[in-house]
């Protein structure tokens, strides 16, 4: 290789070893990231099938209101259907429509069903056509839209599916903001167009509540609409915002074109107070929403979505200084922490819950750029994840990548997220393409722009 050609991320995995000539078996490590896949998967069907998650350590269920509301096998139906588990994928899809109500004295958290379970229903509706998915999302947008009932319009975060009644009103950017791409084409789907107007309210009364230079806090008050904590940065709290920003400007690209415009500002106001040129390396740290003084240098593994969002906005530049700063945070200790000092060079929280982002830019960089060294980080990283965290029956996330002490937990996303972009990463691009006819909700299901 002459590395006059190759970019600053080969260079830098060539100086540690990582890439050194080597060439990236795609269709092997494809084939071994689905092999995995289906090992979790078979340890939820075994051990847990009906309920919403698997604790694999323990072999034992968890379902997160009391009641399952088939979180796991929703969230994973497109993946099998995009993984090539197709018998598989009817079978569960079966399930799912013969045995999955909403119907149920249950109080669920808006943001999470909204990502996890009506993002899931539509995709595996476009992907199958199976009409009786549109109904149940259908009927879950249907018993959410309570929750939009605030003086602001901006939801609560909580609602019972059955009452209605809500609680809740302090709450952030990212659960406010995170509901237009699955309302907005549940609308699209059904010809039902409050769905549209709820979601896309909620997120311009976000947007024009930002501070005079540009940047939004992590907490806001939904009935009197007033920030009550004005930290700004990319990660939790704030991130899914600022995608669904550019993605629905893209979703909805020639019907709401004030939303191009909503990300075009949010982003020029982001990079320029919230990016930290440090050490010789891109970081994106925290600011105070008004002045845009620095508050904190930490970045963390909910931050690792933004180079993907950088990517697919065209700024590749960016993106990959950024990328290359994340997986230096992963090879501290073999596997990222959930939060990391990029100053200090140091760990505040050692937490590792199998979480997709860094692999979902690491994909987004290769299939941009072509750069072998993309595959090459991706392959350390699934081979670290493989080593630390598969057990007999699944995978399980880290209470501390220090110790590498395991937790006893496996989040839907996983088989949602997690393995849906080491797989794409290293699959053709024809698996799924996405380019120009829509996105992935901020949980891997894509949504098309397709209508009908």
């Amino acid at each position: 290789m002459n590395s006059k050609f190759l970019s600053i991320t080969s260079i830098f995995l060539i100086s540690i070893g990582v890439l050194n000539g080597q060439t990236i078996d795609k269709k092997a490590m494809a084939e071994r990231v689905r092999a995995e896949f289906k090992h979790s998967w078979d340890g939820y069907k075994k051990y847990c099938w009906g309920h919403d998650d698997l604790k694999p350590i323990s072999k034992t269920c968890r379902d997160w209101y009391g009641q399952s509301i088939l979180m796991t096998p929703v969230d994973a139906l497109d993946s099998l259907y995009i993984l090539g588990f197709k018998k598989e994928a009817d079978v569960t899809r079966n399930f799912i429509a013969k045995n999955l109500s909403y119907d149920k004295d249950m109080e669920v958290q808006v943001f999470e069903i909204t990502i996890r379970e009506l993002g899931g229903l539509i995709s595996a509706y476009q992907i199958t056509k199976d009409k009786r998915l549109l109904d149940l999302a259908d009927d879950l947008g249907r018993r959410l839209l309570p929750a939009f009932d605030s003086p602001t319009g901006m939801p609560y975060r909580y609602v019972n599916l059955r009452s209605g009644k809500t609680r809740d009103a302090i709450s952030n950017p990212a659960e406010v903001g995170t509901l237009l791409l699955e309302f907005g084409t549940l609308s699209k789907l059904t010809g039902k167009k409050k769905y549209y107007e709820k979601a896309r309210k909620a997120i311009g009364e976000i947007y024009k509540r930002r501070s005079t230079i540009g940047l939004v806090g992590r907490a806001i008050d939904v009935e009197t609409g007033k920030w009550t904590n004005t930290d700004s940065f990319v990660g939790s709290e704030i991130d899914s915002y600022l995608e669904y920003l550019l993605k629905g400007s893209i979703l909805f690209e020639g019907e709401d074109d004030e939303l191009d415009e909503m990300w075009t500002r949010s982003i020029i106001s982001v990079k320029k107070y919230l990016r930290d040129d440090i050490d010789g390396e891109v970081w994106f740290g925290h600011s105070e929403m008004n002045t845009g003084k620095r508050t904190d240098t930490t970045y963390g593994a909910l931050d690792a979505f933004f180079p993907a969002i950088l990517v697919r906005s065209g700024d590749i530049d960016t993106a990959a200084k950024l990328q290359d700063s994340a997986f230096k945070m992963w090879q501290v200790n073999g596997i990222e922490p959930e939060e990391y000092d990029y100053k200090l060079k140091k760990v505040t929280d050692a937490g590792y819950p199998l979480r997709p982002e860094i692999i979902e830019s690491t994909y987004y960089l290769y299939h941009q750029t072509k750069d072998p060294g993309y595959l090459a980080m991706g392959k350390v990283m699934f081979d670290d994840f493989v080593k630390y965290c598969r057990t007999d029956v699944a995978y399980t996330g880290l209470k501390n990548v220090q110790t590498k002490e395991r937790a006893d937990y496996m989040h839907s996303f996983v088989l949602a997220e997690t393995f849906k972009y080491f797989y794409l990463l290293f699959a053709p691009s024809s698996a799924l393409d996405l380019k120009g006819n829509g996105v992935f909700n901020t949980e891997a299901h894509p949504i098309w722009k397709t209508w009908k």
